[in-house]
């Protein structure tokens, strides 16, 4: 029988369940949990792929300062020395720690004790301050604590969704599909979507208002103001269960009066509107989901409440199929806000400004000191390293040099900083690659403790892999430092279920029901118990059961015990177009990438959807820039710009662009659009405002275009300005390039080797010297196969290893003139070629044309495009079912139906 493990999927907020099973020979494959209640049964591509990217192969195993191994007690000493050096003569405040969504709780809450309750200072952020801390801030001043009323259930019984900067078909796409399944069931159901793209998402729609950008809170002020006019009040629930909303229905008609006036000032058609209005009045189940499209704003805040106003003005809240429900980036965000994860709280859901807040916490920790004062936000926090009022910072599990807006003034904060220690589980990001001191972690499969998913749900998340080389788990970690630094009476902990504990006794903590969030049934939890733990949400009753849906009982958690209408004035996002910079630049995720690719950049099957970075433009602002789909574009500001492949589609609006957040150092040469991105944030949350910059945007004007395969992993100098490699130099451990530029090259993991694009506006005086200085290991390497056509300025050459073949590289002044890649790849999977093959290698197709799938559409079975399209022609395939049937594509986790629907056309 295989070993089994039942756990959670480490990527975004859904919290999907999966079980791993280990066969006798010891693989581990993936499948969906059906009785988790999150996914019941599926799982998107990425967690479909878990088990392809287990072993990573730049895995940080052993503690490192200035890139000289060191033991695990040397590298805790140090830095308890260095932290306790910094304290004494520059106070608490001159020390940080950045920490992530990845972390789980237990690891999150160990953090947040050490620096706040120990350290004295709350210098501790979270990169989920980038995703969702807009939405903690709305909740806070709407219900008093950072309260998600829904559960996913309200998905399948809601009669309107409504989905407002939610790409939920890519980013969520287990809950799309659940809501794909709900429409089928339903065909009442309903559903809007709100996005200035119309994304993949919007094949769902019976309306898709494309708003202009950053409009968001205006039209929800319209709404409210149409619904109070229109009597769509729950006069019974806004006088037992509210206050306020008088002030904000008053401010609303100051600036959405009439629904012409939101048409005018959002860019849309009055009659579609109109509609919205009205639908959203007529339909008493409403889930309003909104994401990062609302949160990543210098308004972020103040739209969460504009739209949540709009439901509490109807009643529509705390009821089976109603709520305003924030769906979350990160795996643990939601275990970071419960444990304090943020700078600006306390664990439990307890407020740091508040006195007896901080008096509770400190004498439950029994602690020498608690921080007097909210601690600095993520983009304040990286301004005061650059500014050396922060002189050390310990960043755990993210990679903030590419995330952060402004990367490169983040890059140029943590170069300058006394002290950088980074804990990770990868060796080289473009973060931990500035660390004077490198920890390895444990990841997904090694690590043990919990996670909270975006209904509020509790999993446990078991190991089922051993540790390897010396890492450990971050809790781990920090409690080593705790114990140097004088504090192991408060860190004594032995186990992930010992520090549990000690988090839900927090949140019972003289509580007597003032705080919602409340695990005190499991303070007393065993360790079988706590291995056995079933998936559950908070808050927890004295027998320790889980709550659905929070305000059933129309009582929320401020002082009044009312919910508060905020009356909102709308603001327009900071930046603006001009004429030097035309065009607003929005960012997100792909379908099938998490994050900077540190995980699924290592997986051929993720790697195949979307290969390259790109930027994707309305045809016609691609025709008057004098752009080509499929050709390379230069995004610029005042002072930063990126190069990415052109990608035309006429679901984007003219004027705005959209390019991916994903691409890193380690997988591009210049498509990091943290770049691109200001450091504007909202005020109240301190979220960066990621979905609005404004650029300008040119042709790149290559003098070649070109690509390698090659089982190698070539060196990052290699593909730079034509560059043969060259070593880093070592500034304090920290390897930095001495390529002083970077033209376009993107690094695409495939199966049983490694593809590059590049392309240069510096000519190659030598093609053939260049390609030996790139793909030779030694003088004498002659095993080598070129051709060269001077007039079409073409060069191709492959590099043999005994009869297998080792790397190709195509280069061309045209790109017109490469050849497809994917029957090359497929060379790479055979042991040796046949002599036919190597006659037609350097064509660039086979002597007899074989059937070429085309670009993956479908990740999970590994579908082309080219395969789908012929199925459809000869089979008369007409439905998403049919092609399903026949091919299987979009049967697994169905994040490519959109795409399939579009295929038929």
């Amino acid at each position: 029988m295989p070993k089994t493990t039942r756990t959670t999927c480490p990527y975004c907020g859904v919290g999907c369940g999966v079980i791993v099973e280990q066969d006798a020979a010891g693989a581990f494959k993936v499948r969906p949990d059906k009785e988790h209640p999150a996914n019941l049964g599926r799982l998107c591509s990425k967690g479909t792929a878990l088990a392809e990217t287990l072993d990573h192969p730049q895995r940080l195993l052993y503690p490192e300062i200035d890139g000289q191994r060191v033991a695990w007690d040397v590298a805790t000493s140090t830095i308890a020395n260095r932290f306790q050096q910094i304290i004494a003569e520059h106070g608490a405040d001159a020390v940080a720690f950045y920490v992530s969504g990845q972390l789980l709780t237990e690891d999150y809450y160990v953090a947040n004790k050490l620096m706040k309750g120990y350290l004295g200072a709350a210098n501790i952020d979270t990169n989920s301050r980038l995703c969702m801390s807009s939405a903690v801030a709305a909740h806070k001043r709407a219900f008093g604590e950072d309260l998600v009323s829904c559960s996913y259930e309200d998905l399948e019984a809601a009669q309107l969704i409504v989905l407002v900067g939610s790409n939920t078909a890519w980013c969520h796409p287990v809950l799309y599909q659940r809501m794909v399944k709900a429409k089928k069931l339903n065909p009442a159901l309903k559903v809007v979507t709100i996005d200035p793209r119309r994304t993949q998402t919007a094949d769902l729609a019976d309306l898709h208002l494309g708003l202009a950008p950053g409009t968001d809170a205006f039209l929800f002020n319209g709404l409210l103001v149409w619904l109070a006019a229109n009597g769509h009040t729950d006069a019974a629930f806004v006088s037992q269960s509210t206050n306020g909303m008088e002030q904000a229905v008053d401010l609303a008609k100051t600036t959405a009066p009439t629904v012409q006036a939101v048409a005018a000032q959002c860019n849309l058609a009055v009659e579609a509107v109109e509609q919205f209005f009205k639908l959203f009045a007529a339909t008493q189940r409403v889930v309003t989901v909104f994401s990062q499209g609302i949160n990543q704003s210098s308004s972020g805040v103040d739209k969460g409440n504009a739209l949540i106003n709009c439901h509490l003005l109807t009643g529509r809240i705390g009821k089976v199929g109603a709520g305003a429900f924030s769906f979350t980036g990160q795996p643990n965000a939601m275990g970071g806000r419960e444990v304090g994860g943020l700078a600006n709280q306390l664990a439990a859901h307890l407020d740091i400004d508040n006195p007896q807040h901080r008096d509770l916490v400190q004498r439950f920790w029994q602690s020498p000191r608690i921080a007097p004062q909210a601690g600095l936000k993520a983009v304040d926090l990286f301004q005061a390293i650059e500014a050396g009022k922060v002189k050390a910072v310990w960043i755990m599990g993210t990679n903030p040099a590419v995330s952060l807006p402004d990367s490169a003034q983040v890059r140029r904060a943590l170069q300058q900083c006394e002290l950088v220690v980074v804990s990770d589980c990868v060796r080289n990001t473009d973060t931990v690659d500035l660390a004077h001191i490198r920890l390895p972690a444990l990841t997904w499969g090694e690590r043990d403790g919990t996670v909270t998913n975006s209904d509020r749900t509790i999993s446990r998340q078991p190991p089922f892999l051993p540790a390897p080389g010396e890492a450990k788990q971050d809790w781990q970690i920090l409690a080593e430092v705790a114990q140097e630094m004088g504090f192991g009476s408060a860190f004594p902990y032995q186990s992930a279920h010992e520090i549990f504990r000690e988090h839900a006794a927090l949140s019972a903590f003289e509580n007597h029901g003032a705080r919602c969030f409340n695990l005190g049934a499991w303070q007393t939890l065993t360790a079988a118990d706590y291995d056995q733990l079933p998936p559950t949400q908070w808050p927890l009753d004295a027998a320790g059961q889980g709550t659905t849906r929070l305000f059933a009982d129309g009582k929320f958690f401020t002082p009044s015990g009312k919910a508060q209408f905020i009356a909102v004035q709308p603001r327009l996002p900071q930046s603006q177009r001009t004429p030097e910079f035309p065009f607003v630049l929005n960012t997100g995720r792909v379908r099938d990438h998490w994050h900077t690719l540190t995980r699924t950049g290592i997986s051929p099957r993720l790697s195949a959807h979307v290969a390259e970075p790109y930027v994707e433009m309305h045809p016609c602002d691609a025709r008057d820039q004098g752009l080509q789909d499929g050709g390379i574009a230069r995004l610029y500001t005042a002072t930063q710009s990126v190069l990415v492949k052109v990608k035309t589609s006429r679901d984007q609006q003219r004027g705005s662009l959209f390019v991916p957040m994903h691409w890193s150092g380690q997988f591009s040469g210049a498509a990091g659009v943290g770049a691109l991105i200001p450091a504007i944030v909202d005020p109240i949350s301190g979220q960066p405002e990621g979905k609005h910059a404004v650029v300008a945007i040119e042709a790149y004007q290559a003098a070649w275009q070109g690509f390698l395969i090659s089982r190698r992993k070539l060196p990052l100098g290699a593909l730079r300005e034509g560059r043969p490699p060259v070593a880093p130099t070592e500034i304090h451990g920290r390897g930095d390039w001495q390529s002083p530029s970077y033209p376009y090259w993107t690094a695409i993991k495939i199966e049983n080797a490694w593809r590059y694009e590049f392309a240069s506006t510096s000519p190659i005086a030598d093609w053939a010297t260049f390609a030996r200085d790139l793909l030779c290991q030694h003088a004498d390497d002659v095993n080598w196969t070129e051709y060269l056509d001077i007039a079409r300025q073409t060069y191709r050459a492959a590099r043999f290893t005994g009869g297998q073949l080792e790397s190709c590289l195509f280069i061309s002044a045209s790109a017109a003139r490469l050849p497809p890649r994917d029957w090359l790849v497929s060379l790479f999977a055979q042991e040796t070629l046949s002599p036919t093959d190597r006659v037609s290698l350097l064509a660039g197709k086979p002597a007899v044309a074989g059937e070429d799938k085309g670009r993956t559409v479908c990740a999970c079975f590994n579908v082309g495009e080219k395969t789908i399209r012929k199925a459809i022609a000869e089979q008369g395939l007409s439905s998403v079912e049919a092609i399903g049937r026949c091919l299987n594509a979009g049967t697994n986790c169905g994040s490519c139906l959109p795409e399939l629907q579009a295929l038929l056309g």
